[in-house]
C-alpha cells in the first residue's frame, strides 16, 4: 500500500480538546435561578398536596421535583465539564458530560411517572378528601413561579443564537411544569364547582404521561449520543459535497457528537490530485460544528 497523509501529524504541538467547554455558557447563571425558584415551588408542592390530599397538586409537585432533579444535574455537568474541560483523561473533550447528565436526569423522570401513575390509580378506586380552595391556591403559585421561570429562560434569546441545548431542555423542562400547573388547578376547579373529584387523580394520570414521554425521548437523544451514532444525514451531505470534487471522492466518512453543537469527523479520501489534509479541513464550512477533524488521503490506485 502506497503512503498517505493524515491530519494529525505527531510533530505539531497537542491541541486542545476543550471545544469551548472550559468557558461559561449562555443561561447557565439563569438555569441556577430557575432551579432555586422551582425547588422551593416543588416543596411547597409536594407539601400541600399531601396534607390537602389533592393528588393533582402532588403529582404537580413531583413533576417539579423530577424536573428540579434534572436540572440540577445538568447544573452540575456545566460545572464539571468547565473544570474539566483540559483533563487530557479525556480523550474528545468533556462535551458528553451534559449527554450523560441528560440520560441520568430521565432515569429519574421515569421514575418519578411510576411513582405518580401509581399513586393516582389508587386514588381513583380510593379517593381521599382534597382541601380544595388551599389546594388551588398552592396551584396558582406554582403557575406563577412557572411562569417566571418561562421567563427567565426566554428572556434575552441568545440561548438559541448560541446553541445551548442545555439551556433549550431547561426552557422545554418549565414549560412543561407550568402545563402541569394548569392540569392541576383544572381539576381542582372542576371538582370545587362541579364535584367532579375522579378529575383530580385522573389528571396526575395525565401528568405522569407527560414526564414520561419527555423521559423517553430524552433517552433516546441521549443515548444516542453516549453510544456515538452517526450525526444527523444532513450534515453527511454537507461534509460530502464540501471534500468531494472531479478529482477527489470520499472512500469512508465517521461524524459523531461529542458535545453540545460539535462534531468529530473522521474521513478518508481518494484523491488525484494530491490535494493536503489541510487543503480539505479548509473546504469544511466553518458553521458544521466540526471541531476535532481527522483526514486520511490516499492517492488514486493505493486506497484500501
Amino acid at each position: 500500500m502506497a503512503p498517505h497523509d493524515h491530519a494529525d501529524n505527531p510533530q505539531h504541538q497537542p491541541h486542545s480538546h476543550a471545544f469551548g467547554q472550559d468557558q461559561v455558557k449562555p443561561g447557565e447563571r439563569r438555569t441556577l435561578w430557575v432551579i432555586a425558584l422551582t425547588a422551593v415551588t416543588m416543596v411547597v408542592e409536594i407539601v400541600a398536596g399531601i396534607v390537602y390530599g389533592s393528588m393533582a397538586l402532588l403529582a404537580d409537585g413531583l413533576h417539579m421535583a423530577s424536573h428540579t432533579s434534572a436540572l440540577g444535574i445538568t447544573a452540575f455537568a456545566y460545572i464539571y465539564a468547565r473544570r474539566h474541560a483540559l483533563d487530557q483523561r479525556f480523550s474528545f473533550g468533556t462535551g458528553k458530560v451534559n449527554a450523560l447528565a441528560g440520560f441520568s436526569g430521565a432515569i429519574l423522570l421515569a421514575v418519578f411517572a411510576l411513582v405518580m401513575a401509581v399513586e393516582s390509580s389508587r386514588r381513583l378506586v380510593t379517593p381521599v378528601p382534597i382541601a380544595l380552595n388551599e389546594a388551588i391556591l398552592v396551584s396558582v403559585l406554582g403557575l406563577l413561579v412557572n411562569g417566571a421561570s418561562v421567563a427567565i429562560l426566554g428572556g434575552g434569546g441568545d440561548h438559541h443564537d448560541h446553541g445551548d441545548h442545555s439551556l433549550r431542555s431547561a426552557y422545554l423542562h418549565v414549560l412543561a411544569d407550568a402545563l402541569t400547573s394548569l392540569l392541576a388547578i383544572f381539576a381542582l376547579l372542576g371538582a370545587k364547582y362541579f364535584g367532579f373529584y375522579w378529575m383530580d387523580p385522573v389528571m396526575g394520570l395525565v401528568g405522569a404521561a407527560l414526564i414520561t414521554r419527555w423521559s423517553v425521548g430524552l433517552l433516546k437523544s441521549t443515548s444516542a449520543i453516549l453510544l456515538d451514532h452517526e450525526a444527523p444525514g444532513t450534515l453527511h451531505a454537507q461534509v460530502k459535497t464540501a471534500l468531494s470534487d472531479d478529482d477527489t471522492r470520499v472512500a469512508d466518512l465517521h461524524i459523531w457528537c461529542i458535545g453540545p453543537n460539535v462534531f468529530a469527523l473522521i474521513a478518508v479520501l481518494v484523491s488525484r490530485n494530491g490535494g493536503s489534509p489541510e487543503f480539505y479541513k479548509a473546504r469544511l464550512p466553518a458553521d458544521l460544528g466540526l471541531e476535532h477533524v481527522s483526514i486520511e488521503i490516499h492517492h488514486e490506485n493505493s486506497e484500501p
